[in-house]
């Protein structure tokens, strides 16, 4: 068996990522409308996460990709903002501390684009990857920030790099 390796995102993974992304949200009933289900990237991902100040990782072992996350401008905020984007593991990934190395990859990449906070949005109910963010150093806000499209997303969080 290989060892997890994460790595930034090739073009030839985006059918992959996308169908990675779906099945997690099909998994806990997320809505599919003002999501991340429903984001024209969802099958672009190397082509979006190719813009300045984005990177987007996947999670590989034995040559599946087994969970994925990137970080991108907040939308319409301020510049020193970034947001957590599109995070999703497979079952076969949690609870093995993988979540937690990816958002390490993630945040020292936001650091080094300059980003000073780090926001993200999730579901109520998606209470393990809460914790995670938590333990990472996020809190909760009241209200969302930018403009995600995310509109069913219900539970905001940031951090400070």
């Amino acid at each position: 068996m290989e060892e997890v390796v994460i790595r930034e995102i090739q073009s030839a993974d985006n059918v992959t990522v996308a169908k990675v992304i779906r099945t997690v949200l099909e998994e806990f009933n997320v809505p599919k409308v003002g999501t991340a289900y429903a984001d024209p990237q969802l099958d672009c991902m190397f082509e979006t996460y190719s813009e300045p100040r984005s990177a987007y990782y996947v999670v590989e072992k034995d040559g599946k990709i087994i969970g994925c996350a990137g970080i991108a401008p907040l939308a319409n905020d301020a510049p020193n903002v970034c947001e957590l984007q599109k995070m999703y593991f497979l079952p076969e990934t949690r609870g093995l501390g993988i979540g937690a190395k990816m958002m390490e990859v993630c945040l020292n990449k936001a650091k080094s684009f300059g980003f000073e906070q780090c926001y993200l949005e999730t579901m109520p109910y998606m209470t393990a990857a809460q914790k995670l963010y938590l333990k990472s150093g996020f809190s909760y806000l009241d209200a969302p920030m930018g403009c995600t499209g995310h509109s069913s997303c219900p539970v905001w969080m940031i951090k400070q790099l």
